[in-house]
C-alpha cells in the first residue's frame, strides 16, 4: 500500500462518518446484527486462515502468550459474535440530551451527545479486536479504520470484509468500515500523519507500540501504557476470599492487562495468610518475589527488587509485599501503579471507602477480583480498551466513550443586546 492509498482511506472515513453522523439507531443496530451474521457464515474459512497464521506464528518463534492472542477457536468465534449483538442492545448513545435549558428571552440551549467522528484503531495480535472495534464504532456512529498486525493480517481482512458487508447490507456507507491491507511500518506511519481526517487514535499492544503511536502524531490517542494491578488484602479480610481473589485476579489469565502483578498483605495478618497463598499459588505454578518480611515467613521464594515494583509481568510470576497498614497500601499503589486496575478486600465498609477515594486508578475493586474491570463484566458490552488516560475516557472504552457532544440553540431571530 502506498502513502496515497493511506490518504484516500482517510479521506473515504471522513465523508463517512459525516453520513453515519446521521444515521439512526434502528439502522445501526440493524448493522451489527448483520455484521454478525455475516461473519457467522465464513466461520469455518476464518477458523482455517487463522489456524495457518498461528501455525506461521510459532514457526516464527512468537511467544506463547502472543499466540495466545493470535488464536481463535469456536469458543472465541462466538464470544466475538455475542459481542457484536451484545453492544447492538446497549442504549444508543447518540443523541441524548445532557443538559439543557431555556434563557428568560426565550433562546433554547442544550447539549447533545454526537460521534467523535473517524477512530483509528492500531494494534498487534488479537484478531477480536477487529470485531470489538468495529462494533463500539459502529454503535456510536463513527467511522473506523483498522490496523492489525502483519501476524493475523489474513485473518483481521477476512472478519472486515465480512463486516463490511454486514454494514453495508444494512444501509451504511461503504467506507464506515476500512482496514488497512498491507503489512509494514509504513502505512502506519502515514496514517498518524492524518490529523485532517482522524479524529482519534487508539493503540492496543505492547507498551512500545502505544508509545511510538502517541509520540509520533498530532491525532488526540487514548492509551494505556501498563497494567501494574495490585490487590491489598487488609487485616481484617476473610482468609478464603482473599486467597480466591488473589488466585483468580493473577491466574485467571496471566497475559492480560488487568491481571494481578503484585500482592499486598497487610502485616496484621500475613504470618496467617501468606503459607495460604503460597501453597495456592505454588498449585498454579506462579513464581512468588517477595519482600525481606515476606522471605521471613516465606523462605524457598526470591527476593523481589525495586525494579518488580514497577513491572508489569504479563507472565506466571507475582511479587509480594508486606505493608504496615491501609495507608501504606496506598501510597505503594499510587506511586507504583499504573493507574489501571487495583483491588481491596476488607469486611470494613470504612476502610474500603478510604481506599476507593484515594486510589488513582481507573477501576477500583472491592471484595472483587482485578479480572472483572473490562467492558463484559461492567455491563457496557464491547469495547475498544481499557484507558489509564484522565482524557478523554477513563477505564474501559465503550460507545458512551467514543461520542463527545455539540451545543445547539434554537431561537427566533434572537440577536446579541
Amino acid at each position: 500500500m502506498n502513502t496515497s492509498s493511506v490518504h484516500i482511506i482517510a479521506q473515504q472515513s471522513s465523508r463517512a462518518a459525516r453520513q453515519l453522523s446521521s444515521a439512526s439507531e434502528l439502522i445501526r443496530n440493524l448493522a451489527l446484527s448483520k455484521m454478525a451474521d455475516s461473519l457467522e457464515s465464513i466461520k469455518n474459512q476464518v477458523l482455517d486462515v487463522n489456524a495457518q497464521e498461528v501455525l506461521e506464528a510459532r514457526k516464527n518463534g512468537q511467544s506463547a502468550a502472543m499466540i495466545k492472542r493470535l488464536a481463535i477457536n469456536e469458543k472465541v468465534f462466538q464470544y466475538m459474535l455475542s459481542r457484536l449483538r451484545k453492544v447492538a442492545h446497549r442504549p444508543d448513545p447518540l443523541n441524548r440530551v445532557l443538559e439543557g435549558h431555556t434563557n428568560p428571552t426565550g433562546l433554547r440551549v442544550y447539549k447533545k451527545s454526537v460521534p467523535l467522528g473517524v477512530v483509528g484503531i492500531i494494534y498487534e495480535s488479537r484478531p477480536n479486536v477487529t470485531t470489538d472495534a468495529a462494533g463500539v464504532c459502529i454503535k456510536s456512529g463513527n467511522a473506523i479504520i483498522l490496523r492489525g498486525g502483519s501476524e493475523a493480517l489474513q485473518t483481521n481482512t477476512l472478519l472486515a470484509d465480512a463486516m463490511i458487508k454486514g454494514a453495508t447490507d444494512a444501509g451504511l456507507p461503504q467506507h464506515a468500515i476500512q482496514i488497512i491491507r498491507t503489512p509494514g511500518h509504513e502505512a502506519v506511519g502515514e496514517l498518524l500523519k492524518m490529523d485532517e481526517y482522524v479524529d482519534v487514535l487508539i493503540p492496543r499492544g505492547g507498551k512500545g507500540l502505544i508509545k511510538r503511536i502517541a509520540e509520533g502524531t498530532r491525532i488526540p490517542v487514548i492509551k494505556h501504557y501498563d497494567g501494574i494491578c495490585h490487590l491489598y488484602i487488609a487485616e481484617d479480610a476473610d482468609l478464603k476470599q482473599a486467597v480466591d481473589l488473589a488466585i483468580n485476579s493473577k491466574c485467571q489469565s496471566i497475559q492480560v492487562c488487568n491481571a494481578l502483578e503484585t500482592l499486598l498483605v497487610d502485616e496484621k495478618c500475613a504470618e496467617q495468610l501468606l503459607p495460604l497463598l503460597h501453597l495456592a499459588f505454588k498449585s498454579n505454578n506462579i513464581e512468588l518475589r517477595g519482600c525481606e518480611q515476606t522471605q521471613k515467613i516465606l523462605q524457598d521464594i526470591l527476593l523481589a527488587t525495586e525494579e518488580d515494583w514497577h513491572t508489569e509481568y504479563l507472565a506466571p510470576i507475582l511479587s509480594i509485599k508486606i505493608v504496615n497498614d491501609i495507608e501504606k497500601a496506598i501510597d505503594h499503589i499510587n506511586h507504583y501503579g499504573s493507574g489501571h486496575t487495583d483491588g481491596i478486600v476488607t469486611k470494613s465498609l470504612a476502610l474500603a471507602q478510604v481506599f476507593e477515594q484515594q486510589i488513582d486508578s481507573a477501576s477500583v475493586l472491592i471484595n472483587a477480583s482485578t479480572r472483572l474491570s473490562g467492558g463484559g463484566d461492567y455491563g457496557l458490552g464491547s469495547v475498544v480498551g481499557i484507558s489509564t488516560d484522565k482524557l478523554h475516557a477513563r477505564g474501559p472504552v465503550g460507545p458512551d466513550e467514543l461520542t463527545t457532544y455539540k451545543w445547539v440553540a434554537y431561537g427566533n431571530g434572537h440577536l446579541r443586546r
